[in-house]
């Protein structure tokens, strides 16, 4: 897979909520093992919540998903990139779609959780810290939060025709037996 491969990004519905679903366990469950058997919750069965999938090339490679609150407040959560895509613009592109989708319903404000080690990613696609860092899934989370008034109509490459998913992971530590 080339780096320059496309990054296309759209919400993930009907077949799509498989590779969606998939990835967020690869990363949530199997990798960082932050959440135990599942990191599905009620959300994930609210009409109101809107599940991403992107694609680097042919390839499912992340997913967001996000829903509003109460006063035009947008909650972002679950984002989630496959380690072979990490390097490449995919979680970029999930952010800014997410952000672009809830601007577009009428949202004022996102806010998110963010594991400390993304919290510059997410400052230099425009967000802002508030509040202290607090334990969350078993790691420190930093409360970020962007304004979405300033938000940019954005376009993304529609979904590829073909749709594949990595097989295997392999995750540092983790032996099969």
């Amino acid at each position: 897979m080339s780096e320059n491969a496309q990054v296309s990004v759209w919400r993930a519905t009907g077949d799509d909520l498989n590779p969606h679903f998939t990835i967020r366990h690869r990363v949530f469950v199997v990798e960082q093992r932050a959440l135990e058997y599942t990191d599905l919750d009620k959300r994930d069965l609210d009409p109101n919540t809107v599940h991403v999938l992107a694609a680097h090339g042919d390839q499912a490679s992340g997913t967001v998903r996000l829903y509003p609150l109460e006063g035009g407040t947008w909650q972002g959560d679950r984002l989630a990139v496959l380690p072979s895509h990490r390097s490449t613009m995919v979680g970029a592109e999930l952010v800014r779609f997410a952000v672009a989708w809830a601007a577009s319903r009428g949202g004022h404000v996102m806010r998110a959780q963010i594991q400390l080690p993304n919290v510059r990613f997410f400052e230099r696609l425009g967000w802002a810290r508030f509040s202290d860092p607090a334990p969350y899934c078993g790691f420190d989370h930093q409360p970020m939060i962007i304004n979405l008034a300033k938000t940019p109509d954005l376009h993304w490459p529609p979904r590829p025709e073909a749709l594949f998913l990595e097989e295997t992971m392999s995750v540092p530590g983790l032996l099969a037996g």
